[in-house]
């Protein structure tokens, strides 16, 4: 068993420290003391490898463990953006080989100089690299994202639904999206609560400076308000010891709130020396001892945001913030009418039962479809027929039946199974377009067909079987 695995099976609060790892001997000096330690105010200590979130030049998450000597404590991450079934194969087999068998796997934020409109980039979604994972290592400890930080109606049950979806496909934990919003902690947890089998959930929390609000205001899917902005520069205003003493009591803080809340630990980023581990050390034993209950928490949150003379910081970005059980929106008469007409058409043409759908498949899987020119033709006839209708790429396996007639092809990721965290307000983190699977959440709310969306595993696209017509295989699966 791995040993962040038997501590959350021992229900102790854990502390798993981010790491970008990169080229520096001296970053590998000083994260090997903290590693070395092993602890944070009592609670243990686990380095996390994170994987493309950085420069090109950045070390692989394998890089990063090796050089710390491969400790089994590692958390290595896995992002599947640009990535394939065998990218996930051949991360386990080289992490089997040197003891490893922790994995946390992501979607991804968007690839530098992926753009929409260009050749498209398809990402490995978190819900089929789960299931490869597990039936691969069905002893491993795996783990998945979640952002409850939203504040529409939409995107908020969107990111349920999908988190449903990598509980059935074998997450063993879910990790937060960076966020400061207490309410949708407490939020999450009790959705968490919700579910038919409890799993543990670690928050991930950073020490929030201006400067680093500066540089996470464009992160997708991480959200910093205007007026959360205006309070650490006014803080900087007063000194920059003032400051900077305010933003480790407040991390201090969130993590005491976050143990007393219920979390079962915290993913931190942006602790790189052993100094700045023993400063926070000090600043949480301090606050232990004078908060003693939730409540006397929320109180003292609140007020480590407020300065005299400043209106009380707002962590939703935009007006009447959506909180979960809140139910008011529903597909325009165009999505409702959209639906209808294809599902109507999907009855009738794909029915293997039907008599339409016995002959239509009777002609599609003729032996002259198979290869060369006829297999061409055929695509050429499914793309010219569904792409005005659906954004069709002829994928070779198509998914419409289960995303309710919108096509996984028209998110600029390719992702079937739900939204990835980045969306802000309903918008894709492209920021070109609604994201589809908001209006995908409407469609379905409206059809009555939600569990499809929590239930319905859509497994990945090999790139293999891709730019192909997908009705012989529909057709054939009988």
């Amino acid at each position: 068993m791995s040993p962040l695995q038997q501590a959350l099976n021992e229900g102790r609060f854990v502390c798993v420290l981010e790491v970008i790892p990169q080229h520096s001997p001296s970053r590998v000096a000083a994260l090997a003391q903290i590693t070395r330690r092993g602890y944070l105010a009592g609670w243990p200590l686990m380095p996390s490898f994170s994987d493309r979130v950085g420069l090109h030049s950045d070390m692989s998450p394998m890089e990063g463990a090796a050089a710390l000597g491969d400790p089994a404590s590692s958390l290595l991450h896995f992002s599947g953006k640009d990535r394939e079934r065998t990218d996930v194969l051949q991360q386990m087999a080289s992490m089997k080989a040197r003891g490893l068998k922790q994995l946390l796997l992501l979607s991804g934020d968007r690839l530098p100089g992926h753009h929409p409109g260009r050749a498209p980039v398809r990402y490995l979604e978190s819900v089929p690299a789960l299931q490869i994972a597990r039936e691969h290592g069905p002893d491993w400890l795996l783990g998945a994202a979640l952002n409850p930080f939203k504040y529409r109606e939409e995107e908020g049950c969107a990111q349920y639904l999908k988190a449903q979806k990598k509980l059935l496909a074998g997450a063993d934990f879910l990790t937060l999206q960076l966020g400061f919003d207490a309410a949708k902690h407490m939020e999450a947890l009790s959705w968490m609560r919700a579910q038919a089998r409890m799993k543990p959930m670690l928050a991930c929390v950073m020490r929030l400076t201006g400067k680093r609000a500066a540089m996470l205001r464009d992160v997708p899917g991480i959200v910093i308000t205007a007026s959360m902005r205006e309070l650490l520069a006014r803080e900087q205003l007063v000194s920059p010891a003032h400051a900077d003493a305010r933003s480790l009591e407040r991390l201090a803080l969130q993590i005491v709130g976050l143990q007393l809340m219920g979390y079962a630990g915290i993913h931190m980023p942006g602790v790189h020396t052993l100094n700045e581990l023993l400063s926070l050390e000090r600043a949480i034993a301090e606050l232990r001892d004078s908060v003693s209950s939730l409540a006397d928490w929320r109180e003292q949150w609140h007020a480590s945001w407020q300065m005299p003379g400043m209106v009380r910081v707002c962590f939703s970005p935009g007006p009447g913030g959506w909180k979960r059980g809140q139910s008011d929106v529903a597909a325009t008469r165009g999505e409702r009418f959209r639906y209808t007409l294809l599902s109507a058409v999907h009855e009738k043409l794909f029915n293997r039962r039907g008599w339409l759908g016995r002959a239509f498949g009777w002609s599609v899987t003729r032996p002259v479809w198979k290869a060369g020119m006829g297999a061409d033709a055929l695509r050429a006839v499914e793309r010219a027929v569904k792409r005005p209708l659906v954004g069709c790429d002829t994928c070779g396996s198509c998914r419409l039946q289960d995303t309710v007639y919108i096509c996984p092809e028209t998110c600029p990721k390719g992702l079937a199974n739900g939204p990835c965290g980045g969306t802000s307000l309903n918008r894709c983190e492209f920021g070109d377009r609604e994201c589809v699977h908001i209006v995908k959440y409407r469609i379905a709310k409206s059809a009555n067909r939600l569990p499809v969306l929590a239930q319905r595993l859509i497994p990945h696209v090999e790139a293999g079987r891709r730019h192909r017509s997908s009705w012989p295989e529909w057709f054939e699966q009988e």
